[in-house]
C-alpha cells in the first residue's frame, strides 16, 4: 500500500484552501512547501504555529518539509544557506516530519557538473551532519540544472554520504527533462537509494509537464515496479500544471484534482491500493 501526499501550495496560496481540497480527496499528508505566499522556511514562528494548529485540527501530517535547501549555485556563498538548512531541521522537528526535501546546487551554465563534485560533496556533508544530529532524513530531489540531475550523480551523492539520513527522491518528470527515460534508464540504478516518490510526468518533445500517464515519464512502469519491490512509502503529487512561481506551480483545485485523478486512475488499473 502506498500513501498519498502532495504539494498542496499548488492548490491555493491560503492554507485553509489547501486543507479543504486535501480533505475532500481523502489525503491526510502534505509536502509542506509554502503557505500565504511564503516559503515554509521563511514563515515566522507565529505562522508556523498557526499552520501546525490548522493541519493538526484537520488530521493532516507532514510527509516532508518541501524546502529549497541546496537551491543556490554551487559558487554562491554558503554560510547563510547552511544556517537555513539548520532552520529546516528545526522546522521538521516542530512538525514531526521525518523528511526534508532538498537539492544539490545549481551548476553555472556551460560548466561540466563533475568539476564541482568536491564542493558539492563537502557542502552536502554539512547538510547531512545537521540531519543526523536532528534525527531527520534529507531527501535529494533529482532536478535539472543541479549536480544530482542524472542517475549516475544521484548514486554518487547517496553513496558518498553513506548515511541513512540522506536518501533520494525519484521524480519521473525531472528525469525526462534531463533526457533520461525514468524506468528504462534510471529506475534500476537509483531504486536502492530511493525512499520517496514525486508524481509528475513530462514530455521529451518540449519538456512540458502533464498529468501522470500522459507523458514520457513511464509513471505506470515505475509504479508497477515499486509495487513488485514492496515499496510502502509516499507518493507525492506535484502537478505543475499551472503557472509556476516562486511558491510552486499554482494550478488551482481543478487541475490539482486532475493530477490526483490521473495518479489514482493508474493505481486502480494496476490493482495498487493506497491510503
Amino acid at each position: 500500500m502506498f500513501t498519498l501526499t502532495g504539494f498542496a501550495d499548488e492548490i491555493a496560496f491560503e492554507l485553509s484552501e489547501q486543507i479543504d481540497l486535501l480533505g475532500k480527496l481523502g489525503i491526510r499528508h502534505v509536502e509542506f512547501r509554502s503557505a500565504w505566499r511564503t516559503k515554509v522556511l521563511d514563515l515566522s514562528d507565529e505562522q508556523l504555529t498557526r499552520a501546525k494548529d490548522m493541519l493538526d485540527a484537520a488530521g493532516i501530517t507532514l510527509s516532508s518539509v518541501g524546502s529549497d535547501i541546496g537551491k543556490i549555485f554551487i559558487t554562491d556563498p554558503f554560510e547563510d544557506h547552511l544556517a537555513r538548512a539548520a532552520h529546516a531541521v528545526e522546522v521538521a522537528k516542530f512538525f514531526g516530519s521525518p523528511y526534508i526535501r532538498m537539492f544539490s546546487f545549481f551548476i553555472p551554465e556551460g560548466d561540466d557538473p563533475d568539476i564541482h563534485r568536491d564542493e558539492v560533496m563537502a557542502r552536502t556533508r554539512e547538510f547531512v551532519t545537521l540531519a543526523e544530529a536532528g534525527g531527520v532524513t534529507m531527501l535529494h530531489e533529482n532536478e535539472k540544472d543541479i549536480f544530482g540531475d542524472i542517475p549516475r550523480r544521484v548514486v554518487d551523492l547517496v553513496e558518498t554520504m553513506g548515511s541513512p539520513n540522506y536518501r533520494a527522491i525519484f521524480d519521473p518528470a525531472n528525469y525526462v527533462q534531463c533526457g533520461v527515460k525514468p524506468y528504462d534508464e534510471a529506475y534500476d540504478e537509483v531504486r536502492p537509494y530511493t525512499d520517496y516518490i514525486h508524481i509528475k510526468d513530462a514530455r521529451f518533445a518540449d519538456n512540458s509537464v502533464v498529468p501522470a500517464g500522459e507523458g514520457d515519464g513511464q509513471v505506470r512502469e515505475v509504479l508497477r515496479a515499486l509495487r513488485v519491490d514492496g515499496y510502502r512509502g509516499f507518493l507525492s503529487i506535484e502537478p505543475h500544471l499551472g503557472e509556476f512561481d516562486a511558491f510552486g506551480g499554482l494550478c488551482g483545485p481543478d487541475l490539482w484534482t486532475t493530477a490526483y485523478n490521473a495518479l489514482t486512475g493508474i493505481l486502480r488499473d494496476e490493482g495498487i491500493t493506497w491510503n
